[in-house]
């Protein structure tokens, strides 16, 4: 089992302290939530809690991933890097090609990213880009940067996306792992179809695990049965190693985890992370290998 380090809510400013430890102390990858603006009403309400309210408070940071992962790719050595989760179709397909093959190239191929379709309308709009079509585009851009990444003169023809011959480079000297996350039948059907891993919500083990189930039935209709394919879940009922050796059975890969709570409540002192992280490695990680 490998283990990933939650960066949800922190302050920009601790993450270039969070890096080193969680490189050197057996983390396998750091990931990065996506909000470019927090609007202060909600046209459409958050999907993920019951009553609709956010899991986060005003004025909390939301870095530009690919800034941070790039920045924090040099001060690291062997940590990868991912998301929970990138919003791709609220974005320009080509933009995020570049910014993600340029972050591959100096991380030396540390990325995975992990994109979901998005649920917030209200950034939608202020992108420009179209609500309503997202689903459909995210299949197209997906396509499109596995396309772009080559480095090569490249073309494509779709309903949503089309280009004439071009290269864009520089591109990554190993193939980019895709992730896709979400719970939706399409989310998880696009996974099984397009990606190379699924990532879960904040989910009790027994919704995951069949999830699992349903993915693996729709990878073997689509013929993909034969190839990797990697889980990052983020139970919400599992905290140490049996927990998590239950998860690892039925095909998760990874676990999406903040450790601090753990050891320290909801504390947000810098010192409080530093020792979750070391004291999480000691306790969990060491004992998953």
């Amino acid at each position: 089992m490998k283990f990933v380090l939650s960066t949800s809510f922190s302050s920009v400013a601790d993450l270039t302290a969070l890096a080193p430890v969680a490189d050197e102390t057996g983390w396998d990858a750091m990931s990065f939530s996506d909000h470019v603006v927090n609007p202060e009403t909600l046209s459409t309400p958050y999907p993920y809690t019951d009553d609709g309210s956010r899991r986060w408070e005003p004025f909390t940071d939301w870095p530009d991933p690919w800034v941070t992962i790039g920045a924090l790719s040099t001060i690291t050595t062997r940590l990868r890097f991912t998301n929970n989760i990138f919003v791709l179709p609220m974005r320009n397909p080509y933009l995020v090609a570049k910014a993600i093959s340029t972050a591959a190239v100096i991380s030396n191929n540390r990325v995975t990213p992990a994109f979901g379709v998005g649920w917030s309308k209200d950034e939608f709009e202020l992108m420009q880009q179209d609500f309503h079509t997202r689903g459909k585009r995210t299949d197209e851009m997906l396509e499109i940067m596995r396309l772009l990444w080559t480095g090569e003169m490249v073309e494509y023809q779709g309903k949503h996306y089309q280009f004439a011959p071009m290269e864009m480079n520089p591109a990554p000297t190993a193939p980019i792992p895709l992730w896709v996350g979400g719970i939706s039948d399409p989310a998880m059907k696009r996974a099984a179809r397009l990606a190379d891993g699924w990532v879960t919500d904040l989910q009790p083990s027994s919704e995951i695990i069949e999830s699992i189930k349903r993915i693996k039935g729709w990878r073997a209709d689509y013929g993909r049965a034969d190839m990797p394919f990697e889980i990052m879940a983020t139970p919400s009922d599992a905290w140490d190693p049996d927990g998590y050796k239950r998860l690892e059975d039925e095909g998760v890969t990874h676990i999406l985890t903040m450790p601090w709570p753990f050891y320290h409540g909801e504390s947000q002192e810098l010192a409080h992370k530093i020792d979750g992280i070391r004291r999480f490695a000691d306790d969990v990680i060491a004992r998953c290998q």
